[in-house]
């Protein structure tokens, strides 16, 4: 069954047309969307940790999630 657009925004969160429309063009399953949640919320890193890296349709939709977001400031020393 294809994933709607109520479906991304109750898994993902309210986010821009533009990136809605990416992603959804990626014809991701229900389980691809809750990976790449995991994964956007930091949580990813645990699995990563485990042998377990992201990859498929779910690492493509982390991709556009976290496309715009800003790199972490190095530390002031």
């Amino acid at each position: 069954m294809p994933i709607t657009h109520d479906d991304l925004k109750a898994i993902l969160g309210d986010m821009d047309d533009a990136k809605i429309i990416q992603i959804l063009a990626l014809k991701p399953t229900l389980s691809d969307l809750e990976e790449a949640a995991i994964w956007a919320t930091g949580n990813g890193d645990v699995l990563g940790k485990a042998g377990r890296p992201l990859t498929g349709r779910a690492a493509d939709i982390l991709e556009i999630l976290t496309a715009d977001a800003e790199e972490e400031p190095p530390p002031v020393r």
